[in-house]
């Protein structure tokens, strides 16, 4: 008898045949017949209670593993609330596939059931969207979808499949099924001529900086960027944040820009974080090495003949070539100068405190959980919010530190921690946010409990959208703050009522016993402190003595 299949069952085999066994998904008419699919795979389907988590769930996975993260939703409004999320996944170069049913293909242009043109609303924020359009062909769409996503600079990818053809059944001898090799592309090498044109200009310069972009943001990427430091006696960071140079991140950046004569982009794109290049000396050169053509003539076009030298080549790939190439090393006294800046922290913070009884400063949170996220070297740090978070990602510094990114996009860290221990099943899990970024996914936490992905969430509760607050203070006045007000919600009782561990801190000492429980409960946990409004913190080469 010859073996018929499924459209479905092709889409599930070939998500199991590529090691895609982890799906965050929400169901929905459209695609239940996947979800029937799935029964005798690996599939494992972390059933979420919004879309949008979904997509952050895979964004954190694709992150974290270096693999596409999967989400699955149904079509229409399904598809709408999921969409949003891929364009935190593309600022970030992360690996994604978002698989969306949708109405039959017989449907089209008739008014079908949550008809709605799926490809073209995911295609402004994803490298690539399409329909599938055979039955025979989807375990080669998926294919597809994984080899875009993990090429050149990685990012999100979306396929809706209509629902008639993932019903339909065909023999399986006429499947196209996909071979291990269609999954992935070969990396674009950085040839010897142009790493050692690369090395050339970076010799030549007395104070050069390397910037990587948010694809490097991984333990491999950092482990890369320290081999190009140490190699080549070159200042190496990593931008991956909305706040440009006021990122306190890395400490007195503007001052180190300023004295740079050479910037190498490795990855990272010449954009509003750079001020398009405004936030350079008008001397300094700019070398570009970027998986993008586009990127290269990007640049050119904003900086002009400063622009000493564009090449074409994947990330990873280049960073390595430029380490096994290079013969010299730069000035140490620079490295060191640009590591002071980077990394020291004014000497005025160590008395920074709370005025107000029952309310902690942001700096001190972020002291408290220092301590814990140290203690291991596989702890995940997850910063997501406004002006609250900014403190920790000061403050601590952690290899495997995941952050909402330069998209600005608020309320992925919940669904962030949920994915993390989905990928790491015992190193700690943190995740530091504000009251505001809490309301956006925190149904996310019965997913959390219901899956037992435990986590630590340090919330920051100040009543206020304060990123927006401050901005109405600083531009409009402080008779102007309107509008960005919240309640101080208990919301360690509303992670308790759902079944996961509560704590609420009013007081410095009470922090650290508070995590340490939390951390203990072996249960998804809120750490709720009260908290101060404060503006984020900047740092200035004039604050460092």
């Amino acid at each position: 008898m010859t073996e018929k299949l499924r459209g479905a069952d092709i889409v599930a085999r070939t998500l199991d045949a590529a090691g895609a066994t982890t799906v965050f998904s929400l169901s929905g008419n459209h695609i239940m017949s996947l979800y029937d699919a799935a029964i005798g795979t690996r599939l494992d389907l972390v059933h979420v209670r919004q879309e949008a988590a979904a997509v952050h769930m895979a964004d954190a996975w694709g992150r974290l593993t270096g693999r596409p993260g999967v989400a699955m939703v149904t079509g229409g409004p399904g598809h709408a609330n999921a969409v949003p999320a891929l364009y935190t996944a593309l600022s970030q170069d992360s690996p994604v596939v978002l698989l969306s049913g949708c109405h039959a293909t017989w449907e089209t242009g008739r008014g079908g059931f949550q008809e709605l043109d799926q490809a073209a609303m995911a295609a402004p924020i994803a490298k690539a969207s399409w329909t599938a359009r055979t039955t025979a062909g989807l375990g080669a769409d998926i294919a597809r979808a994984f080899r875009i996503a993990t090429s050149g600079r990685p990012g999100p990818v979306h396929v809706s499949l209509p629902s008639d053809l993932l019903d339909a059944e065909i023999a399986a001898a006429d499947v196209i099924w996909p071979t291990p090799a269609d999954f992935t592309a070969p990396a674009i090498g950085l040839s010897d001529a142009a790493a050692d044109a690369a090395l050339a200009l970076i010799a030549a310069a007395k104070r050069p900086i390397l910037i990587g972009g948010p694809l490097l943001a991984t333990r491999a990427g950092r482990a890369l960027l320290a081999q190009i430091e140490t190699r080549l006696a070159l200042p190496t960071l990593i931008m991956e944040s909305p706040r440009t140079t006021a990122d306190a991140t890395w400490g007195a950046l503007a001052d180190v820009l300023h004295q740079a004569d050479l910037l190498v982009l490795l990855g990272k794109k010449l954009d509003f974080t750079l001020k398009f290049g405004a936030v350079l000396d008008a001397a300094c050169e700019i070398l570009v090495i970027d998986p993008e053509a586009e990127m290269v003539a990007r640049a050119a076009r904003e900086v002009g003949p400063r622009l000493a030298l564009g090449c074409i080549a994947d990330t990873h790939a280049a960073g390595t070539a430029l380490v096994h190439r290079a013969t010299t090393a730069g000035d140490p006294a620079w490295l060191a100068e640009a590591r002071r800046l980077l990394h020291t922290r004014p000497a005025t913070w160590e008395t920074l405190t709370s005025t107000t009884p029952g309310k902690l400063h942001a700096i001190a949170v972020a002291r408290a959980l220092k301590p814990f996220v140290d203690a291991d070297p596989d702890t995940i740090l997850i910063c997501d919010g406004g002006e609250y978070a900014q403190w920790a990602q000061s403050l601590i510094r952690c290899e495997r530190r995941l952050v909402n990114g330069v998209a600005g996009a608020i309320g992925v860290s919940l669904p962030f921690a949920a994915a993390a221990r989905a990928v790491e099943p015992h190193a700690p899990i943190f995740a530091v946010l504000g009251d505001g970024t809490f309301g956006f996914h925190m149904s996310e936490f019965e997913t959390a409990i219901r899956r037992r992905l435990p986590f630590v969430a340090v919330v920051g509760t100040d009543a206020r959208w304060n990123a927006e607050h401050n901005i109405q203070v600083r531009d409009y006045g402080p008779n102007r703050a309107f509008g960005c007000d919240l309640a101080d919600t208990r919301y360690d009782l509303v992670v308790a009522a759902l079944g996961g561990h509560g704590e609420l801190v009013t007081a410095p000492d009470q922090l650290a016993p508070a995590i340490a429980r939390a951390v203990a409960s072996g249960l998804p946990a809120c750490v709720n402190v009260m908290i101060e409004s404060h503006a984020a913190p900047t740092v200035r080469r004039s604050d460092l003595g």
